[in-house]
């Protein structure tokens, strides 16, 4: 960049300012389609994203956000402002902590290997799972989660959604039990059975395909998440559905025989589902989050 177009800098700090293409057009008198590709000039010259959208508004990215001053205040600094990003990541000093959002089944198989994998590549780095009591996309958007682990869905259109394994509903008992050795539809409701629901609701895509066919499952007992309906399966004679996903993974050596029970398929057909990792996109651009990202895909696909 022999000349620096400093009409890019103003630009650039009235944007920063608001938060807004319109409002920042209005004050820099120019059109509101002016001042967007004015936004696209400065993604270009910058390598960041600088303003995204969450909901109805936009908000700045981490990188914006520390460009902020300098924009601001014209410093000697100008030539990197507008430079394209050049950031190289060190995982050998990277510091940082990320919080990720997953249900107590990822959590309790997937945590172990992710950790492992983190402090070996940057043991600066550490994880913060969160709980989910539900979808709500609020905290990605506002940053308190940095990667959400779950079904592949959300309620905000804007979310990144990278798909890492598909899974499917299986059936878990106590070794010995006695449906595994003739599980038909008929036997598998006649049992009696223990349901994961973080909200209390139990009736699912199992209960649906039974009811095509005249049956209910017997339910005695309702728990939060998947591990603990495993426990009380093994330990009992009910039984429980769970992701397949839960009988353990490769990378951590679990197996469900290990835990003294076996899993059987599903008497009835049931949709598969796809697990995926999401993000808002204002991480994007950020180095050691794709780092994060990669790793969890790769971890995933290894293990599933």
């Amino acid at each position: 960049m022999d000349n620096v177009d400093l009409n890019l800098l103003v630009a650039l700090d009235v944007l920063l300012a608001e938060a807004s293409v319109t409002t920042a057009a209005r004050r820099l008198g120019l059109s509101t389609s002016a001042m967007s590709r004015t936004l696209t000039r400065l993604r270009t010259a910058t390598g960041d994203p600088l303003l995204v959208r969450a909901g109805r508004r936009l908000v700045p990215t981490p990188y914006a956000l520390t460009l902020r001053d300098h924009v601001h205040t014209l410093s000697r600094d100008v030539h990197a402002v507008l430079r394209p990003r050049t950031d190289r990541l060190d995982l050998a000093t990277l510091t940082r902590t990320f919080t990720l959002r997953a249900n107590e089944a990822f959590i309790a198989f997937f945590s172990v290997p992710l950790m492992t994998a983190v402090a070996e590549a940057a043991p600066g780095v550490c994880l913060r799972f969160a709980p989910k009591p539900n979808k709500d996309a609020a905290p990605i958007r506002e940053g308190l989660i940095d990667l959400e682990i779950g079904v592949a869905e959300t309620s905000a259109p804007e979310m990144r959604v990278q798909a890492l394994f598909d899974d499917r509903l299986v059936g878990v008992a106590r070794e010995g039990h006695p449906l595994l050795d003739n599980v038909t539809p008929e036997r598998y409701a006649a049992c009696q059975h223990v349901a994961a629901s973080p909200k209390g609701d139990t009736f699912g895509p199992v209960d649906q395909a039974l009811a095509l066919l005249g049956l209910k499952r017997q339910i005695r007992i309702v728990v939060p998440g998947f591990p603990d309906a495993m426990r009380i399966a093994r330990h009992s004679d009910l039984i429980a559905q769970v992701p397949r996903s839960c009988l353990g993974n490769a990378l951590a050596g679990d197996q469900a025989g290990q835990l003294g029970l076996q899993s059987f398929e599903l008497p009835v057909e049931t949709p598969s589902f796809t697990i995926a990792a999401m993000w808002h996109p204002r991480m994007d651009a950020d180095p050691a989050h794709r780092w994060l990202r990669q790793l969890v895909g790769a971890l995933c696909r290894a293990a599933y």
